[in-house]
């Protein structure tokens, strides 16, 4: 089969054995690209099948998307239902480290299966995975009602998680470094920031990024770190400490009251199609890997979710 690996040469669409075993055989229809994926590319990250945003259909026709963690189910954190924390050796997430989704075809065990609510296309479901990401950290953030939410970051991840807000009938401002980042969350009803907020979500993942949610946060306010940073989180100490602000870490997906997170994020995509009509910008085949690594690389392009279809 074919799968999408990172090269000397950079990424390429190889040849690849399609491994067998226990548990469901899908047909993938749709991998996105994600930040993390563009930037192991780049750092010259080799070794598995790239890809853990993915969905596809069964050989009976039946859609899902899937829910990439592998946990043990039996450590404290699984059973609390943060399986994005299991504490187990082989604890971790298929398209990281791992061979992933962006292929013709996946076995995955059957609990990583979460069937497509009616109104979800399968090429469409790949969105689930980082609207997952953006609807776990509105959990996290505790919002209350009344309190002001801005969102710093104009990519996917930014975008989804004012979805996500405004779901909750919570209103919520952008901050984007991009006109078609502004465009895009003007359509999603979204404003501009302005003034100070009690929850800022960091979508940004940048030192200046980081430095501005604290700017916009009121004295005692909350910044959700959704931002992946590479060493140590830039958080600025100056004004931190002047606002004594909170700094609340959100990491992934995982169930709340016997909830999945993916099945709340699919959900909202089928409830609301302009969502991934706004975020999914750019659409390749998967022989075309290569180019859209380049296109997702390139936010000033117009690149928000690029997705490979097999």
């Amino acid at each position: 089969m074919r799968a999408v690996r990172n090269t000397d040469q950079g990424i390429a669409v190889t040849e690849a054995d399609e491994r067998g075993g226990p548990g469901v055989r899908l047909s993938i229809a749709s991998a996105g690209i994600c930040g993390t994926d563009v930037n192991f590319a780049a750092g010259g990250v080799q070794g598995y099948i790239y890809g853990h945003e993915f969905a596809g259909t069964t050989a009976e026709g039946h859609a899902y998307v899937v829910e990439p963690t592998i946990y043990c189910g039996a450590c404290d954190q699984c059973r609390a239902g943060h399986v994005q924390l299991c504490d187990a050796p082989g604890h971790g997430t298929l398209g990281i480290f791992r061979d992933g989704g962006m292929c013709d075809a996946v076995t995955v065990p059957e609990d990583m299966l979460v069937p497509l609510p009616s109104g979800l296309d399968v090429r469409d479901a790949c969105l689930v995975e980082p609207a997952s990401v953006a609807w776990h950290s509105v959990r996290r953030a505790a919002i209350e009602p009344g309190e002001r939410v801005a969102v710093v970051g104009g990519g996917s991840i930014g975008l989804l998680a004012a979805a996500a807000a405004r779901s909750h009938g919570i209103d919520v401002d952008v901050e984007v470094r991009h006109k078609h980042q502004r465009i895009a969350a003007e359509r999603l009803g979204a404003g501009s920031a302005e003034g100070v907020y009690d929850v800022v979500i960091d979508a940004a993942g940048s030192e200046a990024g980081l430095a501005r949610c604290a700017e916009l946060t009121r004295p005692g306010g909350r910044v959700v770190l959704l931002g992946v940073y590479q060493g140590s989180v830039p958080i600025p100490a100056d004004v931190s400490l002047i606002k004594e602000l909170t700094y609340v870490y959100s990491t992934a997906y995982g169930r709340h009251h016997g909830i999945r997170d993916m099945e709340e994020a699919a959900a909202l995509l089928a409830g609301d199609p302009v969502i991934a009509q706004t975020v999914i910008t750019h659409r390749f085949p998967l022989d075309e890997a290569a180019e859209a690594f380049r296109v997702a690389g390139d936010r000033a392009s117009g690149a928000i979710k690029v997705v490979l279809h097999p």
